[in-house]
C-alpha cells in the first residue's frame, strides 16, 4: 500500500500520520453520534503503507482509518461506502478492501449481506492506494460483526486471496520500522516473502508473526477463534 499526500512537507505527513489524536470534521462527528444511537460498532484501525521520506526515497508509514458497521435488517447485499473526505481511497484500494471482507467473511463462515460498511481517512489530503491495507480492514469488519476487536497495538499487512490465505506484498521491512516507531508491538506479515524484500531484523520488543490464512491472523490480532 503507498500513501500519497497532497503537501511538500513529508515530515509534517508522518508527524500527522502517527499522532494517535484526530479531529474529525463535523460530518464525521455527526455520523458518529448516529451510529452509537443507533447501536452501530465503529472502531480506528491502523494500517501500514510507504510513501516518499525527505530524502525522496522510500519509507514506511502508519495511518489511521474510521470503520464504521452495521449490521442491517434486510439482506439486500453488503454495502461498502468510501468517504472522499478528508481523506480518499483510490478505485484499486477500493476494490482490494471490498474484495477481502467479502473474503474473511466467507473463511468465518458469515453472510456479509446485510452488512453495511462506512470507511474513511480521517487526515486531510491523504491518498491511501495499493492492496496491502484490504486484510487489515477484512479482519477488522469481521471483528466487529462479531462484537469483537482488533487491539490497537496489532496491525497486518497483506491481501486476502479468495481461498482465505494472507497473500504476500512488498516493503516489510519498511512497514514494520514504521511500526516499531509507531509503538505497534504485533504485526503480522504474511508467510510467502516478497523476492523484492531484503533481509531484516524483528525490532527489539516487538513481536513479527508470519501467518498464513485468514484464520491465524484473526486469532494472532484478537485472540478469538475465527470460527465458533
Amino acid at each position: 500500500m503507498t500513501l500519497q499526500k497532497t503537501t511538500n512537507s513529508c515530515w509534517s505527513l508522518w508527524r500527522l500520520l502517527v499522532s494517535v489524536w484526530i479531529v474529525l470534521p463535523l460530518s464525521l462527528a455527526v455520523m458518529l453520534t448516529e451510529a452509537k444511537a443507533q447501536d452501530q460498532r465503529e472502531q480506528i484501525i491502523q494500517i501500514l503503507g510507504v510513501t516518499l521520506g525527505q530524502s525522496m526515497e522510500p519509507t514506511g508509514m502508519v495511518a489511521n482509518l474510521l470503520i464504521y458497521f452495521e449490521e442491517r435488517n434486510d439482506h439486500g447485499g453488503l454495502a461498502v461506502l468510501f468517504r472522499s473526505t478528508p481523506g480518499r481511497f483510490s478505485p484499486l484500494a477500493q476494490t482490494a478492501v471490498q474484495q477481502a471482507i467479502y473474503r474473511t467473511a466467507r473463511a468465518a463462515g458469515l453472510s456479509p449481506d446485510s452488512w453495511t460498511v462506512v470507511l474513511s481517512v480521517p487526515d486531510p489530503g491523504l491518498t491511501v492506494h495499493g492492496d496491502s491495507l484490504s486484510a487489515m480492514v477484512g479482519l477488522s469488519v469481521v471483528a466487529l460483526a462479531k462484537g469483537e476487536f482488533i487491539p490497537p497495538d496489532r496491525v497486518i499487512t497483506g491481501t486476502v486471496t479468495p481461498d482465505g490465505y494472507i497473500a504476500r506484498v512488498g516493503s516489510v521491512p519498511l512497514k514494520v520500522d514504521a511500526a516499531n516507531q509507531a509503538h505497534i508491538r504485533r504485526v503480522l506479515v504474511p508467510e510467502e516473502q516478497d523476492v523484492g524484500d531484503r533481509d531484516w531484523e524483528t525490532p527489539f520488543l516487538m513481536q513479527v508473526s508470519p501467518v498464513g490464512s485468514v484464520s491465524q491472523a484473526y486469532w494472532a490480532l484478537t485472540d478469538h477463534p475465527l470460527r465458533r
